[in-house]
């Protein structure tokens, strides 16, 4: 059996908010998939509330389909403090922050979710704008680190 990645991770060490590769994937014809560990809050410290980041997963989603080419997923973590991100190819941590970073102060300006209805998602009423944008003005207040640990 595979081990999962993330709980390989010593989440009492980690400086949050960063961007981390959490791997990278290479398929049978040679595709390349990686996966980042995109981490708003210190991990048992701090959790997003459901309804900000939910806001935050649609706002995000969107703008970085805009900026980044070959997504495949934007996910957000069961611990609630942050998302995995999943795209085409191998790439690397700064290539996403800058993107990441341009994306969120986009998210400032909103003036409303994309897809909050009930045809497009499956929890439209649990979504706040006002809470994702909250979150959003403290991890660019802080800024994303490309290492773990908090050191540059």
């Amino acid at each position: 059996m595979e081990k999962v990645e993330s709980f390989e991770l010593d989440h009492r060490i980690v400086k949050a908010p960063y961007i981390r590769k959490c791997c990278l994937l290479t398929g049978e014809k040679g595709d390349k998939v990686t996966k980042f560990d995109i981490r708003f809050l210190q991990p048992n410290k701090e959790a997003f509330g459901t309804a900000a980041m939910h806001g935050l997963e649609h706002l995000l989603a969107h703008e970085l389909r805009g900026r980044l080419e070959g997504i495949i997923d934007l996910s957000p973590m069961g611990c609630r403090t942050g998302f995995y991100l999943t795209i085409w190819g191998d790439i690397e941590p700064y290539e996403i922050k800058s993107e990441l970073e341009f994306s969120l102060k986009e998210i400032l300006n909103a003036k409303e979710i994309p897809a909050a209805n009930e045809i497009q998602c499956g929890n439209y009423k649990d979504l706040s704008l006002f809470g994702a944008k909250e979150y959003t003005k403290e991890a660019l207040k802080s800024g994303f680190s490309l290492n773990i640990y908090g050191e540059e």
